[in-house]
């Protein structure tokens, strides 16, 4: 085999560590997003409820206060 072969396959086997090396990069990249998506969406879905208890407590305020008229 000849030097030219030895130096395209180190050329192939550098891409290749190049490419893991980005896709794990990535890869953890998309998992903190995915963890501050997950993160975000508890928060929303807790501000979610809060609100909808509040609006029933008002909706309950107001048909007493109609009840009382």
């Amino acid at each position: 085999m000849t030097d030219h072969y030895f130096n395209a396959l180190e050329q192939k086997i550098d891409q290749l560590l190049q490419r893991c090396a980005r896709l794990e990069y990535e890869n953890r990249q998309l998992r903190e997003a995915e963890q501050n998506v997950r993160h975000d969406k508890a928060r929303l879905l807790q501000v979610n409820d809060q609100t909808r208890a509040q609006v029933e407590k008002m909706i309950q305020r107001l048909k007493s206060l109609e009840q009382n008229t």
